[in-house]
């Protein structure tokens, strides 16, 4: 699953998500659903979200490992 980070980046750059959406060419629902885990972005999309924020992807989204759970 994809750890998301949009939301302390905008914080820290004062920007809303309509403002992100704009300056990265995506859609106001399409961010909301990547913030929430909903769905993903597309390489291209988060490469310019990492672009508005002036940061590597890997600063926006980290890969964490879903534990299964084993029953006994």
């Amino acid at each position: 699953m994809l750890e998301c980070r949009i939301e302390r980046k905008l914080r820290d750059f004062g920007m809303t998500q309509r403002e992100l959406s704009q300056r990265a060419g995506t859609t106001p629902q399409s961010l909301y659903a990547w913030m929430n885990g909903k769905s993903v972005p597309s390489l291209e999309a988060a490469f310019k979200i990492a672009a508005v924020f002036k940061c590597s992807i890997e600063d926006i989204w980290s890969y964490k490992e879903e534990k299964e759970h084993q029953t006994s």
